[in-house]
């Protein structure tokens, strides 16, 4: 292992890279509305942040095989260049096209950080410590999706839209200069050869399901052409795709890790978690504005209840695993946590105090946390260490994609319970989707109430949807096993346990 001291150079600048890539995807939100009063093209505005998830998404793969091919540092440093590209490209964006394009890139770039800066911990930490190492990482998540928010809208305010793509440009800059200095390049290289075919097929496939996660039902209906358009092409690539896989003399996402059981159940937990941990993050301040009458600013600081507890949860289950090098219990537990935290916000109302409402965001960030650490060092710890790249990039990559899935299912399901609840009470209203907190307030106080009941009443289904996902991941997560945090590495060849 190296030096001590280097070692926490090493994550220090690892944290500081994550940050740099999880906050290009949240610093936008509070922006959006300036965005499009300067730039125009309000259709194209949900593009400004699925651009850069769907090129975060497909880039973690392939960043993550790069990285076991070539050498983390190498992928670090065309990562940070690209993430930085791409902020200026949209820092300088006079249209809306121009912005979408610098998005993209900055997404290619941040995606490759996010997966190769967890990777390099398990390169210069043996396991057991590298369990606390994931947790602080973890943390690191939640940290962003506050901060983020927060230094974009004060950016905006003060010195306009265009910085917050270029304030994480010192941070960048610094982090490439360390990470070139602290990080060795591979002794004695050895010659691969890129699966071109297969990260192709990749891209294409996670490229639509994203797509259809985040159009159909919401922006497009689910018979649209597009959207069965993009139905088939995941079907033609999902099946290009393996066949390419099973051929490839180095695939870029081996088959054979997907008979590993603890490469199934992690990603299987990410996934369905990813579903419960976006939902409500997407839905929450929407009931926060519209039924409580909590401002749109003060609605996110709600999310910070939610934030600590996935903080705490990260670092908590990172100390445990250190101490214990245990870790099969936790996800069970905090899956747990989480189905029971999700049913409690099926009861909340017009008449639900705030209290309650951030104490039960609280517990589900809680039980959010421990599932982001354990999952990582659970696959790290099962797979041979030449595959850990593309193991750590299918814990986010899963993650991603269950947000994107999980975001389109609740918004169709209180699409349908708006129009069930609320549009009946409200026959004049040309679009439900049109109702505000200014028509709200504008309603006489007897339908105003029954309104904000049918809206409460509409969300219901949503964190009931959730809990039964979350329910169903902490069954999948019993069938984890217990690998030793001793430094042994896993056998890609083993048949499923």
């Amino acid at each position: 292992m190296p030096d001590p001291a280097l070692v926490r150079v090493i994550l220090i600048t690892v944290c500081l890279t994550l940050f740099l890539a999880s906050t290009g995807q949240s610093i936008v939100s509070t922006a959006l509305p300036q965005i499009v009063s300067d730039l125009g093209g309000l259709s194209y505005i949900t593009w400004v942040v699925t651009a850069y998830l769907v090129a975060s998404t497909i880039s973690a793969p392939i960043a993550g095989k790069l990285g076991d091919m070539y050498g983390r540092k190498i992928v670090l440093q065309f990562g940070i260049g690209i993430f930085l590209l791409g902020g200026c490209i949209a820092g300088v964006a006079w249209s809306m096209p121009v912005l979408i394009l610098g998005r993209i890139v900055q997404g290619f770039g941040g995606g490759a950080l996010i997966v190769v800066s967890m990777a390099v911990v398990a390169d210069v930490l043996p396991p057991r410590e590298r369990a606390k190492a994931q947790g602080a990482l973890s943390g690191v998540f939640g940290i962003s999706t506050v901060v983020g928010p927060l230094v974009g809208g004060l950016l905006v305010q003060t010195a306009g839209w265009h910085w917050i793509f270029f304030v994480n440009m010192p941070f960048g800059l610094a982090a490439f200069v360390v990470l070139t200095r602290s990080l060795k390049r591979p002794e004695n290289p050895v010659p691969h050869r890129m699966d071109y075919l297969g990260a192709t097929l990749l891209m294409l496939l996670i490229s639509a399901l994203v797509l259809v996660a985040n159009l159909a039902g919401t922006v497009l209906p689910w018979a649209a052409p597009p959207v069965l358009a993009l139905v088939a092409v995941i079907l033609v690539a999902l099946a290009g795709f393996i066949r390419t896989e099973a051929r490839a003399a180095e695939p870029v996402l081996p088959l054979p890790l997907f008979r590993v059981r603890n490469f199934q159940v992690a990603n299987g937990v990410n996934l369905l978690v990813g579903m419960a941990m976006f939902g409500t993050i997407s839905f929450m301040p929407m009931y926060l504005q519209v039924v409580k009458g909590v401002a749109p600013a003060e609605s996110g600081i709600y999310l910070i209840a939610m934030m600590a507890g996935l903080i705490g949860g990260s670092f908590s289950a990172g100390r445990f695993m250190t101490a214990t090098g245990r870790y099969r219990l936790l996800p069970p537990l905090a899956t747990g946590l989480l189905t029971l935290a999700l049913l409690a916000l099926t009861t909340i109302g017009p008449d639900t105090p705030l209290w309650r409402v951030a104490g039960n965001l609280f517990l589900v960030g809680l039980g959010i946390g421990p599932n982001l650490s354990v999952g990582v060092v659970s696959i790290q710890t099962s797979i041979p260490r030449e595959h850990l790249g593309v193991g750590t990039a299918s814990a986010n990559m899963f993650r991603l994609i269950g947000g994107s899935i999980g975001t389109s299912i609740f918004g169709a399901i209180f699409n349908l319970g708006m129009a069930r609840h609320v549009a009946p009470l409200l026959p004049d209203l040309a679009n439900i989707r049109e109702l505000t907190t200014d028509v709200v307030a504008r309603l006489e106080p007897a339908l105003q109430l029954r309104v904000l009941e049918g809206f409460s009443a509409a969300l219901h289904p949503l964190f009931l949807a959730g809990a039964c996902g979350t329910g169903l991941a902490c069954l999948v997560s019993l069938r984890l096993i217990e690998t030793s945090l001793d430094g042994t590495p896993g056998k890609l060849r083993a048949p499923a346990e």
